[in-house]
């Protein structure tokens, strides 16, 4: 994945070289392209975006969740792979919210993830003649295999919440854009990957021999787990490696490094990826030293409450 997503951000820059300037009649005509099918790019929702290993850590408190983790401030590009969302159940319905106090009915699952992705990929996949039947592009048009992975941190309740999200998703499934598991033995990638955490019931997920979702794996003991069941597993840094020394130019020392490195090289023996959450956001110089240590060591999402930022270290 790395390899991938440093090629796509050279084949941006390379396109982003000065140009001459141009005579006002062929500015003009450029003016009004936009308003011609000829030069309209019809996947272009998300062009020139591309896609970083980043876990958009509480997305939904951003003006425009899911799109500002697309996008920063719906112009500059973030591209983050990894969204999340915390959700509580009442009266049948899935709301979005850190907290109870900061629910309200706008903000459900349906209308803050499900649809805006649904419109996105609808957009990315678009009917074609040139086609012979459906595609399953992801979001990032400059990256259409790059799967979107969307967690799900069921906050109450999850043995009666958790069904009711399987059913939110149908909508995605039923465009067959979910990541699934076809008889407890076969993986197949698809535009969105989502993972329950926080609540979710483990025999719930693991119960179903063809799903389209998955467990957010116990990264401090993955016994029992495989990447059919956990793609990617996390716990909190903090709990791995305690104090952090921010005035030093190596942030973890030695012993430190090495509960990293047990802990991913369990992981990758698995095939499955790592996150860790509760990394420090300040002082900068720390978060950043801590992205640039974690990244090395092979972990596969960078938790980030500021993806501006994110995207800038990148």
């Amino acid at each position: 994945m790395k390899s991938s997503i440093l090629a796509s951000a050279a084949i941006l820059a390379a396109s982003l070289e000065p140009v001459a300037a141009l005579s006002e009649p062929l500015q003009n005509i450029l003016i009004n392209t936009d308003r011609s099918p000829i030069y309209r790019y019809p996947t272009d929702v998300t062009r020139g975006i591309i896609p970083i290993p980043v876990h958009s850590h509480n997305d939904y408190w951003r003006d425009v969740p899911f799109y500002t983790a697309l996008t920063i401030e719906l112009a500059l590009s973030a591209g983050c792979i990894s969204i999340e969302a915390d959700v509580f159940l009442f009266n049948d319905t899935l709301y979005v919210g850190h907290e109870e106090s900061a629910l309200t009915k706008e903000r459900t699952l349906q209308s803050l993830y499900i649809e805006p992705l649904m419109s996105v990929l609808k957009k990315t996949n678009p009917k074609s003649p040139f086609v012979s039947g459906p595609t399953r592009h992801g979001v990032f048009d400059a990256s259409s295999g790059q799967t979107l992975y969307l967690w799900i941190d069921v906050k109450n309740n999850g043995e009666k919440a958790w069904p009711h999200i399987v059913k939110a998703l149908q909508p995605l499934r039923d465009a067959n854009y979910l990541t699934k598991v076809q008889n407890n033995e076969t993986f197949v990638p698809g535009p969105v990957t989502v993972i329950g955490t926080g609540g979710t019931p483990l025999s719930q997920v693991v119960s179903a021999a063809d799903r389209d979702y998955f467990y957010d794996g116990p990264l401090k003991d993955l016994t029992g787990f495989t990447s059919l069941i956990s793609p990617i597993a996390s716990t909190s840094l903090m709990e791995v490696v305690g104090d952090i020394k921010s005035d030093s130019e190596n942030p973890l020392n030695p012993t430190q490094l090495e509960a990293i490195r047990k802990q991913v090289k369990a992981a990758k023996d698995k095939s499955i990826g790592v996150r860790y959450w509760e990394t420090p956001g300040w002082p900068i110089r720390l978060r950043n030293e801590l992205w640039r240590t974690l990244w090395k060591e092979g972990v596969a999402l960078l938790n980030a409450d500021d993806v501006n930022a994110a995207k800038e270290y990148f």
